[in-house]
């Protein structure tokens, strides 16, 4: 177990300037660069903190769920409030709590460790480093080997709703989505490329019936009104994500656009964000309980000092044909 002996002669810094700076001492003068090699240097040695170092069934855990590029801040994320029965499957003695967190907020309470969904900034991790010593991402794009990664192979889903809607015969074959950019962070670009790709292939792309905007619901909707309107609606569409979805199909009731006689249509859910009020249709499903499950296990494995290397797993998404 790596001890703050180690950690101040790899940093070149005092033992005392360490133990206060993995203690989150807000009251010493250290600059960002100092305290960032710190957290990489203790997260890159497994440090555990002594807090950390008894039974987990002696105490609770707090799992942080930082989601802010996926579910904007206003939004609920439903999936937080389903997560208790979820947790019962795994035996845990203790209690687990969810708290969502940001980037500039720190957490109301002390986290054990942290579910972080898709990319983040350099400045971002280093944040969430300073939050926790324990972290599983789920759809990283980071190469390194220092914390647990949970990937979805998006593309077979993807593959398989092609297949489908070939198979299904449509002429055209469309796709309705958002894009979220900040900074050096974009959400979105990777699902319509792959779809694009596959379209390419079986000759079916034609970019009339490829409408892209911002990944807000409002936009969903305005996308569908005017597909729908100016006759550049596909007869089959996918729908890039749960917010898009809710909007789009909004407006194909509004148009009284019938589902699947008209258009058929296909969702691509991330971490089912939304409650949806519509039945259920083809569904590219990305996010599973499976994938929670596992995220979980893989934190209480760091957390309780039974695992230190990191591994990265890697789950298919697939198709449900709906109802």
């Amino acid at each position: 177990m790596a001890t703050i002996k180690e950690i101040s002669q790899l940093a070149n810094v005092s033992s005392t300037t360490v133990s206060r700076v993995l203690n989150r001492d807000e009251s010493i003068v250290v600059s960002p660069e100092v305290r960032n090699r710190i957290f990489t240097i203790a997260h890159e040695l497994h440090y555990v903190p002594p807090r950390m170092r008894h039974p987990a069934d002696e105490r609770r855990i707090v799992i942080g769920v930082a989601d802010w590029h996926i579910i904007r801040s206003e939004c609920e994320n439903i999936k937080l409030s389903s997560l208790e029965c979820l947790t019962k499957t795994l035996s845990f003695p203790g209690e687990i709590i969810f708290e969502r967190i940001k980037v500039d907020t720190p957490p109301s309470k002390a986290v054990d460790g942290i579910i972080a969904f898709g990319s983040f900034s350099e400045a971002e991790l280093e944040s969430l480093r300073q939050y926790s010593f324990s972290i599983v991402f789920i759809n990283s794009d980071a190469k390194d080997y220092v914390f647990d990664r949970i990937n979805m192979d998006f593309e077979e889903g993807l593959k398989q709703a092609v297949r489908f809607l070939l198979e299904k015969g449509y002429g055209s074959i469309g796709y309705i989505g958002g894009i979220y950019q900040n900074g050096g962070i974009q959400i979105g670009t990777h699902r319509r490329d792959c779809f694009e790709r596959l379209l390419r292939d079986a000759n079916m792309f034609d970019e009339r019936y490829f409408h892209i905007g911002e990944l807000r619901r409002a936009e969903g909707y305005r996308m569908m009104l005017q597909a729908i309107d100016s006759g550049t609606a596909a007869r089959a569409i996918l729908l890039g994500s749960d917010e898009i979805a809710e909007g789009a199909l909004q407006a194909i009731r509004e148009r009284s656009v019938r589902i699947p006689e008209d258009i058929e249509i296909v969702l691509y859910k991330d971490i089912e964000t939304l409650q949806s009020e519509y039945p259920r249709y083809p569904t590219v499903r990305m996010y599973t309980d499976f994938v929670w499950e596992m995220a979980l296990k893989l934190l209480l494995e760091r957390i309780n000092g039974k695992r230190s290397e990191a591994v990265t797993v890697f789950v298919p998404a697939r198709l449900e044909k709906g109802e």
